[in-house]
């Protein structure tokens, strides 16, 4: 009777290049040293909002000391926030 040899069976793993990323929010503090001109003026360039929407999230920033500007991938939110600091606002990204 003949036998047969098995031979092991290889596994393959695939090889999943997965980025997972949770949403990140940036957060803009308020200080005492730039006006709430310049403040609308770069929320608006910094996150593309109309500037109804600009005002409230610096009165948001004014009267709490903070806010939430923007939320979503952290590379966009490293831009925005880079934008933001192009005038000197103290940001922070969260995850």
């Amino acid at each position: 009777m003949p036998t047969t040899v098995q031979k092991p069976i290889q596994e393959q793993e695939k090889d999943v290049d997965v980025l997972v990323q949770e949403p990140a929010k940036v957060i803009l503090y308020n200080d005492e040293v730039h006006t709430f001109d310049e403040v609308i003026g770069q929320i608006i360039k910094a996150i593309r909002c109309d500037s109804v929407k600009a005002e409230a999230l610096t009165w948001e920033v004014h009267n709490n000391g903070k806010a939430v500007v923007f939320e979503g991938p952290m590379d966009e939110c490293m831009l925005v926030s880079g934008v933001l600091e192009e005038i000197a606002l103290h940001t922070q990204i969260e995850v």
